[in-house]
C-alpha cells in the first residue's frame, strides 16, 4: 500500500535532503547564506536521484537545538531553498520543518509539496521540554490553503522524546488514523540514525491496514530486507551519508548499492 503520487511504486524509498542550519539558528553560516545552503542541497539532491530514490524529503536537521514553533527567518530560509531546488527535482518531494506542524504544513502548501512528516499527534517528554504538537490547527490549515491533496504523515513515536501516553504504540498509531485522518503513520527510533523497534514496527504494520506504515530511521542496507518485508517503505537519510555520518554530504555509491537491494526485493 503506497500513496497515489507514487503512482504503482512498491516498498517506497523517502530520501532526505538535509538542510543545513537556517537563518537565525546558532549553527547557521552567515558567511555562506542561503546560497550555501542551497549548492549543499542540489548537490545532495542529484546524488540521490542519480542513485533512484522514489522521493526526496526536505528537513531542517541541522536547526539544532530544536524548537516547537517555527521562526518567521528560518520559515522564510526553508521555503526559499526548497523552491530553489525544485527545478531540479525529477521525483515527488515532501518537507518536515522540525518541529512544527504548522510550520511544515505551510512550507509545504506554499512549495507545492506531495507530503509533509511530522510530530502531530501525543504527548511527550523531550528533550525540549513538554512536547504537545496541535493536529487539528495543522489540518484545518492544510484544507484553508487548498492542500487537502498534500499527505500528512504521522511520526506516531518521537525521537529525542518519550511518550507520556501509555497506550500501546499500535493503539495510538490506530486511533491517530481515526481520530486525526493521518494519511501514513511512521514509525521510529529514539534518536535520529537509530533503527526503530522491529517488534514495535511489527505490531503498527498488523495494527493499521487502511494507511501506509514506514520505517522512519535507523534503516540501512542490512535491515531493509526485514524492514521492508512488514513495511509499505522507508525514510531514510544517515545511511546515504558519507561513512553513515548524518551531518555528512549525500554519498551517491551508498544510495546507488542501497538502492540495488530494494530494487531486488520489489
Amino acid at each position: 500500500m503506497v500513496f497515489d503520487v507514487f503512482g504503482d511504486r512498491k516498498k517506497v524509498v523517502i530520501a532526505m535532503a538535509h538542510i543545513g542550519a537556517l537563518p537565525g539558528a546558532p549553527l547557521y553560516d552567515a558567511d555562506g547564506g542561503l546560497d550555501k545552503l542551497i549548492e549543499n542541497v542540489l548537490a545532495d539532491v542529484e546524488k540521490l536521484q542519480a542513485g533512484g530514490v522514489d522521493a526526496i524529503m526536505f528537513g531542517n536537521e541541522n536547526d539544532r537545538p530544536y524548537v516547537f514553533k517555527g521562526r518567521p527567518e528560518a520559515i522564510a530560509g526553508m521555503t526559499a531553498v526548497v523552491q530553489a531546488v525544485k527545478p531540479a527535482l525529477k521525483v515527488p518531494f515532501g518537507v518536515n520543518y522540525l518541529w512544527d506542524p504548522l510550520s511544515s504544513v505551510a512550507i509545504g502548501a506554499v512549495t507545492g509539496a506531495a507530503f509533509v512528516r511530522e510530530i502531530f499527534t501525543g504527548l511527550f517528554a523531550s528533550d525540549m521540554g513538554l512536547w504537545e504538537p496541535d493536529c487539528a490547527t495543522a489540518a484545518r490549515l492544510r484544507h484553508d490553503l487548498r492542500r487537502d491533496d498534500m499527505k500528512m504523515l504521522f511520526n506516531i513515536n518521537a525521537e529525542f522524546a518519550h511518550s507520556l501516553d501509555q497506550r500501546p504504540i499500535e493503539l495510538r498509531a490506530r486511533s491517530a488514523v481515526f481520530s486525526s485522518l493521518a494519511d501514513a503513520i511512521l514509525v521510529s527510533g529514539p534518536l535520529t540514525g537509530q533503527a526503530a523497534d522491529q517488534s514495535d514496527l511489527r505490531k503498527v504494520c498488523e495494527t493499521v491496514t487502511t494507511v501506509p506504515v514506514f520505517a522512519n530511521t535507523g534503516v540501512n542496507i542490512n535491515n531493509v530486507g526485514d524492514i521492508l518485508s512488514l513495511a509499505s517503505g522507508v525514510v531514510i537519510g544517515t545511511h546515504f551519508k558519507v561513512d553513515g555520518d548524518t551531518w555528512k554530504p549525500v554519498d551517491g555509491d551508498r544510495v546507488s548499492r542501497f538502492m540495488d537491494v530494494v530494487n531486488g526485493l520489489r
